[in-house]
């Protein structure tokens, strides 16, 4: 019984301490598109203007309205025939010297001069014009928590860069402290091995404060604790195939037909007009129905309880241009947002341009550097195989023959030391820029072998050993 217990224990041990399946890209964007509050706020300002299209096409049907009141008379009114010449004496109009009063109001619109249809109008384009803008919401916190989620797994990828340098460098530094201790390299050596680490660690540790922040930006994107771990899929779903294909002209079609800040825009400004029209109806004549029921309570009337029908027409003639002035800052803020529209879609007719343009002439200029790259290593291999008598490399380095940071010497002499430093840094300038023409590094070479009385290069007998340049970053090929 006992074995089976700790079995359980163990089992269940390993189930909690088992890491948690990756995180993917879609799975991101699902918690976003839920949590994200800017978002929120974004589809509560479309259901509102979806309500406030509503309002407007319920200014179309009657409107219904209750009203009651209760009075009281000083001196209550009685009727009085006496100037007709009648000796009558009625008693006065209500008992006690007060009153109450009720009615119900119904009033129809039948002509507003077309208000009511431009004020629904408006109220539609307001509601197309959230609704886009709630599209490009989702569109943004999608290219957020993208980026968000990428720039996670580059911080991830340079702190384990950063580790396995610190990692190589230590193994480095071991070795040259026991080079050192048999006097086979010069304490300046060990002293740049030593500070090439500490910088490796120092890289190191920025990194691992990168990939905090990363992880608290994405987080807060997801709308969880910043503090919480993530393990993300480092697989990203592909990209449309066709984008390579198309033209730049269907880009920009493309880019005009999806991209909803055009038609966020042009939306605005059609409800700006109709808004324009709205107070542009407000001076023409405005015709009603209106019908009523109403209760006075009363001694003198033969009943307490009436109904009437009326129309109603009335026409507004001077209101000091306030009317007409409103209008025109509608009109203003119409042409005003329909300028904002030409300027982004040219903006966006232009960016694709640009772009193609770009990645064209980088397509073009990349080419000759990687053939001068290309070139650079066979001379490199060449040249480390006729002078090679062993085999020598920086530390986690696999492919000895393209490492920048091997260096020749021919003794061990503090003098020769100075030189294959020379030469190390000539060869580090070479395959790291390509810049350096090959001229210049066989004049070098003869200057070098001059300098060490040897005679010609290909009489010189070189030893491989490895040299630490002088450089912050760690040996890599």
């Amino acid at each position: 019984m006992a074995h089976i217990v700790i079995i359980g224990f163990a089992l269940l041990s390993v189930a909690f301490a088992a890491p948690a399946q990756a995180e993917s890209l879609e799975q991101a964007w699902a918690r976003a598109l839920e949590s994200d509050r800017s978002l929120v706020a974004v589809r509560l300002e479309t259901e509102a203007a979806r309500l406030e299209a509503a309002a407007a096409r319920g200014l179309r049907y009657p409107a219904l309205r209750t009203s009651g009141s209760f009075l009281q008379f000083a001196d209550a009114p009685a009727f009085d025939f006496s100037a007709a010449g009648i000796p009558l004496q009625l008693p006065e109009l209500v008992d006690g010297d007060n009153t109450v009063i009720g009615s119900v109001l119904m009033t129809l619109p039948l002509y507003t001069g077309g208000r009511i249809s431009s004020a629904i109008d408006a109220a539609d384009e307001g509601t197309r014009a959230r609704e886009a803008m709630e599209t490009q919401a989702v569109q943004q916190t999608k290219l957020e928590v993208v980026q968000a989620y990428v720039d996670v797994l580059r911080a991830q990828r340079a702190l384990d860069v950063a580790a396995s340098n610190v990692a190589s460098l230590e193994a480095y530094v071991d070795e040259v402290h026991s080079m050192f201790e048999r006097e086979a390299v010069p304490r300046n050596d060990l002293l740049a091995a030593q500070v090439a680490l500490a910088d490796a660690r120092q890289n190191r540790v920025r990194a691992g404060n990168a990939l905090n922040l990363a992880v608290a930006s994405y987080n807060r994107r997801l709308g969880k604790p910043l503090t919480r771990e993530v393990a993300l899929e480092p697989a990203l779903p592909p990209i449309r195939s066709d984008i390579d294909d198309a033209s730049i002209e269907q880009l920009i079609a493309r880019a005009l037909e999806n991209r909803k800040e055009l038609d966020a825009l042009q939306a605005q400004a059609n409800a700006a007009g109709r808004l324009a029209n709205v107070e542009r109806a407000r001076l023409r004549p405005q015709l009603a129905l209106n019908g009523s029921y109403s209760y006075l309570e009363n001694q003198a009337l033969d009943r307490e309880r009436f109904a009437s029908a009326s129309v109603t027409l009335s026409w507004p003639l001077f209101d000091g241009g306030a009317t007409r002035n409103r209008t025109a800052a509608l009109r203003r803020t119409q042409q005003a947002l329909e300028e904002r529209r030409v300027d982004l879609e040219s903006a966006m007719r232009s960016k694709p341009a640009v772009h193609g343009s770009i990645a064209r002439k980088r397509a073009v200029a990349w080419q000759s550097p990687r053939k001068r790259l290309r070139n650079r290593r066979r001379i490199c291999a060449s040249r480390a195989g006729n002078i090679r008598r062993g085999s020598s490399s920086a530390p986690g380095c696999s492919k000895p023959n393209r490492c920048a940071s091997s260096a020749v010497r021919t003794t061990t002499t503090p003098c020769s030391m100075r030189i294959s430093r020379r030469i190390a840094w000539r060869e580090f300038w070479e395959l790291s820029s390509g810049r350096a023409s090959w001229l210049a590094g066989k004049l070098a070479r003869w200057l070098e072998a001059l300098v060490l009385g040897r005679g010609a290069p290909g009489e010189v007998s070189h030893e491989i050993v490895v040299s630490l340049p002088r450089f912050s970053g760690p040996l890599s090929c």
